[in-house]
Protein backbone atom coordinates (compact mmCIF):
# COMPACT_ATOMS: atom_id res chain seq x y z
CA UNK A 1 0.00 0.00 0.00
CA UNK A 2 0.67 3.64 -0.31
CA UNK A 3 -0.11 7.20 0.19
CA UNK A 4 -2.00 9.07 -2.64
CA UNK A 5 -1.54 12.27 -2.66
CA UNK A 6 -4.12 13.90 -5.17
CA UNK A 7 -2.49 17.18 -7.47
CA UNK A 8 -3.88 19.32 -10.34
CA UNK A 9 -3.25 17.54 -13.53
CA UNK A 10 -2.82 20.43 -15.68
CA UNK A 11 -2.21 23.99 -16.31
CA UNK A 12 -0.66 26.84 -13.60
CA UNK A 13 -1.71 25.15 -10.75
CA UNK A 14 -0.23 21.47 -11.31
CA UNK A 15 3.22 23.81 -12.27
CA UNK A 16 2.63 25.54 -8.99
CA UNK A 17 1.93 22.31 -6.72
CA UNK A 18 5.49 20.64 -8.34
CA UNK A 19 7.32 23.57 -7.95
CA UNK A 20 6.52 23.97 -4.05
CA UNK A 21 7.01 20.09 -3.30
CA UNK A 22 10.13 20.32 -5.10
CA UNK A 23 11.41 23.65 -3.19
CA UNK A 24 11.18 21.09 0.08
CA UNK A 25 13.00 18.69 -1.15
CA UNK A 26 10.01 16.44 -2.85
CA UNK A 27 10.33 16.07 -6.56
CA UNK A 28 7.18 15.26 -8.39
CA UNK A 29 7.05 14.70 -11.94
CA UNK A 30 5.19 13.00 -15.01
CA UNK A 31 5.57 9.93 -16.21
CA UNK A 32 5.00 9.81 -19.98
CA UNK A 33 2.73 12.33 -21.85
CA UNK A 34 0.65 14.93 -19.69
CA UNK A 35 -2.37 13.57 -21.28
CA UNK A 36 -1.31 9.97 -19.24
CA UNK A 37 -2.18 11.40 -16.27
CA UNK A 38 0.53 9.28 -14.28
CA UNK A 39 3.18 10.58 -12.43
CA UNK A 40 6.01 10.01 -10.05
CA UNK A 41 7.40 10.90 -7.18
CA UNK A 42 11.05 11.36 -6.08
CA UNK A 43 12.05 12.30 -2.32
CA UNK A 44 9.89 10.39 0.08
CA UNK A 45 9.26 6.67 0.35
CA UNK A 46 5.58 4.76 0.08
CA UNK A 47 4.27 8.10 -1.62
CA UNK A 48 2.27 7.66 -4.89
CA UNK A 49 1.22 10.66 -7.05
CA UNK A 50 -2.04 10.99 -8.67
CA UNK A 51 -3.06 13.34 -11.42
CA UNK A 52 -6.48 14.63 -11.13
CA UNK A 53 -8.93 18.13 -11.87
CA UNK A 54 -8.74 20.09 -9.00
CA UNK A 55 -12.61 19.99 -9.06
CA UNK A 56 -12.20 16.47 -8.90
CA UNK A 57 -10.05 16.41 -5.61
CA UNK A 58 -11.83 17.20 -3.04
CA UNK A 59 -14.58 14.29 -4.06
CA UNK A 60 -11.86 12.07 -4.11
CA UNK A 61 -10.21 13.11 -0.59
CA UNK A 62 -14.17 12.46 1.19
CA UNK A 63 -14.56 9.59 -0.13
CA UNK A 64 -11.24 7.98 0.84
CA UNK A 65 -9.67 6.99 -2.27
CA UNK A 66 -6.82 9.47 -2.08
CA UNK A 67 -5.23 10.28 1.57
CA UNK A 68 -3.57 13.54 0.48
CA UNK A 69 -4.81 16.20 -2.08
CA UNK A 70 -3.83 19.66 -3.52
CA UNK A 71 -6.90 22.04 -4.35
CA UNK A 72 -8.56 25.07 -3.93
CA UNK A 73 -9.72 25.88 -0.03
CA UNK A 74 -12.42 27.76 -2.18
CA UNK A 75 -13.64 24.05 -4.40
CA UNK A 76 -13.02 22.01 -0.55
CA UNK A 77 -15.44 24.25 0.85
CA UNK A 78 -18.13 24.11 -2.02
CA UNK A 79 -18.00 21.07 -2.84
CA UNK A 80 -17.94 19.05 0.18
CA UNK A 81 -21.08 19.83 2.89
CA UNK A 82 -19.72 19.33 6.73
CA UNK A 83 -16.17 19.72 4.66
CA UNK A 84 -14.06 19.83 7.89
CA UNK A 85 -15.44 16.42 9.16
CA UNK A 86 -14.21 14.93 5.93
CA UNK A 87 -10.71 16.36 5.21
CA UNK A 88 -8.39 18.74 7.27
CA UNK A 89 -6.46 21.62 6.29
CA UNK A 90 -2.87 20.39 6.70
CA UNK A 91 -0.98 23.26 4.95
CA UNK A 92 -1.67 26.84 2.90
CA UNK A 93 0.52 26.67 0.25
CA UNK A 94 0.77 30.14 -0.78
CA UNK A 95 -0.48 30.48 -4.44
CA UNK A 96 -3.60 30.21 -6.59
CA UNK A 97 -4.79 33.12 -4.41
CA UNK A 98 -8.60 33.99 -5.19
CA UNK A 99 -11.23 35.74 -3.93
CA UNK A 100 -14.88 34.77 -3.93
CA UNK A 101 -16.92 38.15 -3.96
CA UNK A 102 -20.36 39.52 -4.87
CA UNK A 103 -20.53 41.91 -7.51
CA UNK A 104 -23.17 44.10 -9.13
CA UNK A 105 -23.84 46.75 -11.90
CA UNK A 106 -21.08 49.88 -11.34
CA UNK A 107 -24.43 51.48 -12.43
CA UNK A 108 -26.40 50.71 -8.76
CA UNK A 109 -24.98 53.77 -7.55
CA UNK A 110 -26.89 53.07 -3.73
CA UNK A 111 -25.65 49.76 -3.58
CA UNK A 112 -22.57 49.17 -2.11
CA UNK A 113 -22.80 47.16 1.01
CA UNK A 114 -24.18 43.90 1.73
CA UNK A 115 -27.17 46.20 3.11
CA UNK A 116 -27.80 48.02 0.53
CA UNK A 117 -27.84 44.09 -1.49
CA UNK A 118 -30.85 43.74 0.86
CA UNK A 119 -32.45 46.66 0.08
CA UNK A 120 -31.89 46.26 -3.46
CA UNK A 121 -33.48 42.91 -3.45
CA UNK A 122 -36.68 43.26 -1.59
CA UNK A 123 -37.04 46.72 -4.06
CA UNK A 124 -36.68 44.48 -7.11
CA UNK A 125 -39.10 42.27 -5.92
CA UNK A 126 -41.70 43.77 -5.56
CA UNK A 127 -41.01 45.87 -8.92
CA UNK A 128 -40.67 42.45 -10.81
CA UNK A 129 -42.94 40.05 -9.00
CA UNK A 130 -39.47 37.57 -9.22
CA UNK A 131 -36.27 37.37 -6.84
CA UNK A 132 -32.93 39.48 -7.81
CA UNK A 133 -31.34 36.45 -9.74
CA UNK A 134 -26.90 36.10 -8.32
CA UNK A 135 -25.38 34.06 -10.86
CA UNK A 136 -22.60 31.43 -9.35
CA UNK A 137 -20.87 28.70 -9.70
CA UNK A 138 -20.54 28.40 -5.65
CA UNK A 139 -23.94 27.55 -4.28
CA UNK A 140 -23.02 26.82 -1.00
CA UNK A 141 -20.78 29.37 -0.26
CA UNK A 142 -22.82 32.30 -1.56
CA UNK A 143 -26.26 30.87 0.72
CA UNK A 144 -24.22 30.47 3.92
CA UNK A 145 -22.35 33.69 2.90
CA UNK A 146 -25.95 35.80 2.57
CA UNK A 147 -27.75 33.64 4.96
CA UNK A 148 -25.04 35.33 7.69
CA UNK A 149 -24.86 38.49 6.54
CA UNK A 150 -29.21 38.69 6.87
CA UNK A 151 -29.55 39.24 2.74
CA UNK A 152 -33.28 37.84 1.49
CA UNK A 153 -35.12 37.91 -1.49
CA UNK A 154 -32.68 36.75 -3.76
CA UNK A 155 -32.14 33.70 -5.74
CA UNK A 156 -28.91 31.77 -6.86
CA UNK A 157 -29.16 31.21 -10.82
CA UNK A 158 -26.56 28.38 -12.03
CA UNK A 159 -23.29 29.68 -13.79
CA UNK A 160 -21.15 27.12 -16.03
CA UNK A 161 -19.54 29.75 -18.19
CA UNK A 162 -18.28 32.96 -18.32
CA UNK A 163 -20.27 34.64 -15.05
CA UNK A 164 -19.39 38.10 -15.45
CA UNK A 165 -21.02 38.35 -18.82
CA UNK A 166 -24.52 37.56 -17.06
CA UNK A 167 -25.66 40.73 -16.11
CA UNK A 168 -25.17 42.29 -19.54
CA UNK A 169 -26.32 38.91 -21.29
CA UNK A 170 -29.78 40.03 -18.65
CA UNK A 171 -30.04 36.50 -17.71
CA UNK A 172 -29.19 37.63 -13.94
CA UNK A 173 -28.91 40.93 -12.16
CA UNK A 174 -25.75 40.19 -9.91
CA UNK A 175 -22.74 37.48 -9.74
CA UNK A 176 -20.58 36.06 -7.41
CA UNK A 177 -17.54 35.13 -8.67
CA UNK A 178 -13.57 34.33 -8.32
CA UNK A 179 -11.33 37.11 -9.14
CA UNK A 180 -7.92 37.65 -8.49
CA UNK A 181 -7.53 41.06 -9.94
CA UNK A 182 -10.92 42.57 -10.59
CA UNK A 183 -10.17 43.63 -14.27
CA UNK A 184 -12.63 40.74 -15.66
CA UNK A 185 -15.23 42.42 -13.17
CA UNK A 186 -14.33 46.60 -14.36
CA UNK A 187 -14.33 45.28 -17.94
CA UNK A 188 -18.04 44.09 -17.45
CA UNK A 189 -18.97 47.30 -15.90
CA UNK A 190 -19.78 45.59 -12.10
CA UNK A 191 -18.04 46.71 -8.93
CA UNK A 192 -17.50 44.32 -5.84
CA UNK A 193 -19.52 44.94 -2.76
CA UNK A 194 -17.86 46.54 0.18
CA UNK A 195 -16.39 44.52 3.38
CA UNK A 196 -14.90 41.23 3.58
CA UNK A 197 -15.00 38.76 0.63
CA UNK A 198 -17.09 35.68 0.93
CA UNK A 199 -14.03 33.42 0.91
CA UNK A 200 -10.74 34.29 0.83
CA UNK A 201 -9.32 31.10 -2.01
CA UNK A 202 -5.40 29.31 -2.25
CA UNK A 203 -4.37 26.12 -3.21
CA UNK A 204 -4.08 24.38 0.09
CA UNK A 205 -2.70 20.90 1.02
CA UNK A 206 -5.50 19.04 2.49
CA UNK A 207 -5.65 15.46 4.30
CA UNK A 208 -8.77 12.67 3.85
CA UNK A 209 -10.13 11.90 7.50
CA UNK A 210 -11.91 9.07 5.88
CA UNK A 211 -9.00 7.61 3.85
CA UNK A 212 -7.91 4.49 5.38
CA UNK A 213 -4.40 5.35 7.31
CA UNK A 214 -2.56 2.08 8.45
CA UNK A 215 0.81 2.33 10.49
CA UNK A 216 3.08 2.43 7.54
CA UNK A 217 0.54 5.41 6.14
CA UNK A 218 1.33 7.52 8.70
CA UNK A 219 5.19 6.53 9.09
CA UNK A 220 5.05 7.84 5.45
CA UNK A 221 2.66 11.35 6.20
CA UNK A 222 5.21 12.12 9.38
CA UNK A 223 7.85 11.57 7.19
CA UNK A 224 6.44 14.05 4.53
CA UNK A 225 5.42 16.39 6.98
CA UNK A 226 9.19 16.57 8.66
CA UNK A 227 10.37 16.98 4.55
CA UNK A 228 8.34 19.63 4.14
CA UNK A 229 8.67 21.58 6.89
CA UNK A 230 5.32 21.38 9.44
CA UNK A 231 3.79 19.43 11.99
CA UNK A 232 0.49 18.50 13.51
Amino acid sequence: MSVKLGVPSKGRLMEKTFDWFGARGVRLALSGSEREYSGAVEGIDGLELVLLSAGEIPRELAAGRIHLGVTGSDLVREKLGAWDEKVAELEPMGFGHADLVIAVPKAWVDVTTLDDLDAAAAAFRAAHGFRLRIATKYHRLVRDYLREHGVADYQLVDSQGATEGTVKNETAEAIADITSTGETLRANHLKVLAGSPVHRSQATLFKSRKAQWSESDRAVLAALKARLGFGD
